[in-house]
């Protein structure tokens, strides 16, 4: 019974797979992220109801994209190595983070301006996309090192609510056409810095003005 439950489970997940694939070709090959439901079953190779059954609704399917990316950058920051003067510093690696997250978006520019573009609308359900991205730059944060411990408690509250705050204005401009791909690296790490920099003790604000560009 088990290994049926199981094999039932993975038939499950390579469907729900699938059907995400399926959906990233769609977005591939238009110009707008305005395929069917219809469509998507067809290019999954799957019925019209399968999507349905497994989602709910194309907005969810939208939403089950965004936390792959967002997986992806977890998984990505999660094995990056930092240089041995870098490591335990909270503001390089958070600098490094930004570079990681902003790289994954660059991989299929056109596919994820419409799945960051389609969260921007109302939604039956509310995502967790913010929880999400908090979550990244919170472990990016590791222990704080280098904040200032007079403001070490309003850092953990705070600092990682502010970053996903100013990250996801950066990829907004982005999606919407206002900063260009080649621009997007230096942005959002211009953000991160100006941000982290009232946190941080005094021998880490170089860093930070330079990534600032001051």
């Amino acid at each position: 019974m088990t290994n049926i439950k199981s094999i039932s489970a993975h038939g499950r997940v390579a469907t729900r797979d699938r059907i995400l694939d399926a959906a990233e070709q769609l977005l591939r090959s238009g110009e707008t992220a305005d395929f069917s439901m219809r469509d998507l079953a067809g290019a999954a190779g799957v019925s019209f109801a399968t999507p349905f059954n497994y989602f709910g609704s194309k907005a969810a399917i939208m939403q089950a994209l965004s936390a792959r990316r967002i997986g992806e950058m977890e998984r990505r920051c999660a094995a990056m190595t930092m240089p041995g003067d870098a490591v335990g510093d909270a503001a390089a690696c958070v600098l490094s983070a930004v570079g990681v997250a902003v790289a994954v978006l660059l991989e299929e520019p056109v596919v994820n301006r419409h799945v960051i573009g389609s969260l921007g609308g109302p939604q039956v359900e509310v995502g967790h996309v913010a929880e999400r991205s908090r979550a990244l730059w919170a472990a990016a944060l590791g222990d704080f090192d280098g904040v200032r411990p007079a403001l070490m408690a309003v850092a953990r509250a705070h600092l990682p609510d502010y970053l996903a705050l100013g990250f996801r204005g950066c990829i907004s401009f982005w999606v919407a056409g206002e900063i260009g791909d080649a621009d997007l690296p230096g942005r959002a790490r211009a953000m991160a810095a100006a941000v982290l920099l009232g946190f941080v003790r005094d021998e880490g604000r170089a860093g930070l003005l330079t990534a600032i560009g001051l």
